[in-house]
Formats: structure tokens, sequence, C-alpha cells
């Protein structure tokens, strides 16, 4: 799922270049793609974390899952994976490939998943084998994870430019919800004022290399 057509036509096109794959839709927003996960009944779901507009696309995945659990859907993002990827997972996601990779690893990803497997990067796999395994890390953690997913929703949102006014439109939450949001990041990531929280969110998104385009499926 993406609301931008030409993202969409391009994996669609990579995908039905091969000789075991195709791609039976695609869809521009979250209501539209769930509508369609409905009467295609496809065998794998491509979403991307960042929607420009409405539920992001870590929202589609939970509702996915609750609503087809045993759907399998694949993450797809410009974030890097260290910020998202145990999220995702952790809500279901049967895989995460940030949009860097080359096509033929979105394809392996995509054919790992069918066959039952879960999708993520060798760096990645080895950081959450560490993990489970007990080891003591050895990256030290971003105050960025401490974050919950709503949270980190909203900052990305002021990250990309977004008011209040509009964050609260677009999730359909109260002003006063959103500006609660505002100061449990600001305490989190011990910001001062909201100056510093769009300061930041601003630099966060632009290392993340984050943008509107947003999902695929």
């Amino acid at each position: 799922m993406d609301d931008h057509p030409i993202v969409r036509q391009g994996l669609i096109q990579l995908i039905d270049q091969t000789d075991d794959l195709c791609g039976c839709g695609e869809a521009g927003d979250a209501p539209q793609a769930l509508e369609l996960v409905v009467s295609l009944k496809p065998d794998i779901v491509i979403i991307d974390i960042s929607l420009s507009r409405g539920p992001d696309g870590m929202e589609l995945l939970k509702t996915t899952r609750k609503d087809h659990p045993s759907l399998p859907v694949l993450i797809l993002s410009m974030h890097d994976e260290s910020c998202y990827a145990e999220r995702v997972l952790r809500s279901g996601a049967n895989g995460y490939i940030m949009k860097a990779e080359a096509p033929q690893t979105l394809l392996i990803a995509i054919r790992q998943i069918l066959g039952g497997e879960i999708y993520v990067s060798e760096t990645m796999s080895r950081r959450i084998l560490h993990k489970f395994a007990g080891g003591a890390s050895t990256e030290r953690s971003s105050p960025i994870d401490s974050l919950t997913d709503r949270e980190l929703q909203v900052f990305r949102l002021v990250g990309i430019g977004q008011g209040t006014r509009q964050i609260a439109e677009d999730l359909q939450l109260s002003i006063k919800t959103i500006e609660s949001h505002y100061a449990h990041i600001k305490d989190k990531l011990s910001l001062r004022n909201s100056r510093q929280l769009v300061q930041t969110a601003i630099e966060w998104a632009g290392l993340q290399g984050s943008g509107r385009h947003d999902a695929a499926g």
C-alpha cells in the first residue's frame, strides 16, 4: 500500500516480472488496503510503515493482524531497521526490509515469508538473536526506543512538518491527546520545550530518510 502511484506501480512491475509471483492489487490508503485484502485474498501484503495521512503502517499492520491473523505481512520502509524492525515483528509482521535494499532482496524477502519464515537483514537477525540469547548489547539503546508506537508515530509526523491540528485530524485523535503525547515525548527524550521537540524530530526524520512515500501492497 502506498499513496504514490509511481512507487506502487514500480513494485507491481518488479513482482510481475518474476515467474512465481504476481501482484494482485494496490492501494492508496489504509481503508482501501483493508478492503482489497478482503476482496482479493492475497497470499502476502506489503506495507510501508510511514503513511502520510490517516493510520500509519504500524496501525494498518495491527489491524491486518487482528482481522487476518494468518495473512503474512512484509513491512517495506525508508526508516532504518534499528528503529522499527523489532517493533513491527512484535506487532505481528513476518518481515522488515528497507527500501534502500536491492530489488532482488525484496523478492527474496517475499519468497522467504511465503515459505513460512521470518525475514530481516543479517545484521538485524544477529542483533535479535544476541538479545534473546541474553548477551550484553554492543550498541547503546537510543532514547527513541523508549517511545511507544503511538508516540513514535506522532514524533515522525512532527518531523515531516505536520502541526498539532493536522496530526490530530490524521490520527483521528483530540488535540489534547496529541499534546499529551508531546509531553511524554519531551520527558522521555529530555527535551525542555516544544521548539526542541520540533528540532529533534526534524533532525531524526532527516537521518531516517523520512519522506512522504508511504506503503505498497
